[in-house]
């Protein structure tokens, strides 16, 4: 049974200082497969992003945020229910890869978030909030029967709205990402973008919201996941850019333009809270769901989506709440995706329910600048076969450690020192090695992580 304590959106709350009568307002931009050196921000030199850029200058940047896995579905449901994918047994991508000849065995992990647990935006619409999802859930079965399928969407999830919304983890519309689209409650006409459509639908929302009533505004784009479709004036604009400089960054025109339609979106969106007088009353936060699909994305880290190395989990994090958060400040404390529930619910001025997302801390002190948060570590268990083999991670301090679950293998990494994971100081320092494999085992064993079996069909190659 859900339990959540209902609290009055008119309530007073607090946050460091600040006391305000009415409730924030918050919009969470999630971007799909953007890796942590896609933005011009964060030191991209190709892509033209001002809008993000400018939302970077008026609100704080981390420079160590991670998403919960290296890939999409887990670390979305890390989002919404502030606790890791292994605790939740929702591990990998839907519906994964199985192709059976693995060495390893997949546990019979999960395809949708239990109902029994009260999500971020359910949390927020008890307290009166109205709520609105546009863009790619990815948190339903897609092989199970029409009914099931239907009892996992966004509006049963806690959204009042779900515009697009559905199983598919990229667009697979007719159009792609142009236009038929074939998802929920999106319209449009022959030339129409996907991306421009959705934010269409967020504007809409934005202009309709009154001053007395808070909104939870859930923008979570398709793009820039593959398959790569600018629009044709954006594309030719990065062909001819691309062809008179030399850039180390990704240097793909369609991804290029994609990124640009993207931060025009966000763009929009902002003005549209501006022009309805949201602005000074409403949080932003802008992330991405894992890193980059390719390593020229992940600004020069190593790996990228699906990897176990940082490319391939440290994303951008921007937040902006101008009544908390003093401009262009920047935090290089480590985060993580389960972060984003109890920090939104304690700027709301709402209860902090432990059991509810247990894995995240609010990044409050931080935002304020007036302490830090109190945690060990950030861990990571991924028990499939993706572009890697099944792993497991945990962050401590400066140090990294992976577990290869198939051969055993570790490998330690100082990211102060190597951000690039290039010196494996397993052997060089053998008790820090023990210490964090220590506190892996055991974090595993408190969250009820599923392990995985030899597979006993499994042929070695001769």
């Amino acid at each position: 049974m859900k339990y959540f304590i209902f609290i009055s959106a008119t309530m007073l709350f607090s946050c460091g200082s600040h006391v305000n009568q009415q409730p924030p307002n918050i919009v969470v931009f999630l971007v799909d497969d953007m890796g942590w050196g896609d933005l011009a921000c964060y030191g991209n030199k190709l892509h033209e992003t001002p809008n993000i850029d400018k939302l970077s200058k008026e609100g704080m940047k981390f420079t160590h945020g991670y998403s919960a896995c290296t890939v999409c579905s887990p670390s979305r449901a890390a989002l919404l229910t502030g606790c890791y994918p292994a605790r939740l047994h929702l591990t990998d991508w839907i519906p994964g890869h199985d192709k059976g000849e693995q060495k390893l065995s997949i546990p019979d992990w999960q395809m949708y978030i239990d109902h029994e647990r009260v999500l971020l935006p359910e949390a927020l619409k008890m307290a009166g909030y109205n709520t609105e999802f546009v863009g790619k859930w990815h948190l339903m079965p897609d092989k199970e029967n029409e009914e099931i399928k239907q009892q996992h969407t966004p509006l049963y999830h806690g959204f009042n709205i779900n515009i697009a919304g559905r199983e598919w983890g990229q667009p697979k519309g007719r159009g792609k990402y142009f236009y038929p689209f074939d998802m929920p409650n999106v319209e449009g006409k022959e030339g129409d973008y996907l991306t421009d459509v959705l934010t269409d639908k967020a504007v809409e929302f934005v202009t309709s919201q009154k001053k007395d009533s808070p909104f939870f505004l859930y923008c979570s784009y398709y793009t820039v996941h593959w398959p790569f479709m600018g629009k044709d004036d954006y594309t030719n604009k990065y062909k001819e850019k691309i062809r008179d400089g030399e850039y180390k960054e990704r240097n793909n025109p369609h991804f290029a333009a994609m990124m640009q339609s993207m931060d025009e979106s966000v763009g929009r969106v902002i003005i549209a809270l501006e022009k309805k007088g949201f602005g000074k009353n409403t949080i932003v936060v802008f992330t991405s769901d894992n890193g980059g699909t390719s390593p020229k994305s992940c600004g020069g880290l190593r790996g990228a989506k699906g990897y176990a190395y940082e490319g391939g989990v440290r994303v951008p994090y921007i937040f902006k709440y101008p009544e908390v958060i003093k401009p262009n400040t920047e935090c290089t404390t480590p985060i993580i995706g389960n972060d984003l529930y109890p920090t939104l619910l304690e700027l709301a001025g709402l209860p902090l329910q432990a059991r509810q997302h247990i894995d995240g801390k609010s990044l409050v002190p931080l935002l304020n600048r007036e302490g830090n948060i109190d945690r060990d570590a950030l861990y990571w268990h991924y028990p499939h076969y993706h572009k890697t083999a099944p792993y497991g991670a945990v962050r401590y301090k400066d140090y990294k450690l992976i577990e290869y679950f198939e051969d055993g293998n570790l490998e330690l990494y100082n990211l102060r020192n190597d951000e690039s994971e290039s010196i494996n100081l397993v052997d060089k320092q053998p008790e820090m090695t023990q210490k964090l494999y220590s506190m892996m085992l055991n974090w595993r064993q408190e969250v009820g992580a599923q392990s995985m079996p030899v597979n006993p069909s499994y042929k070695e190659k001769e």
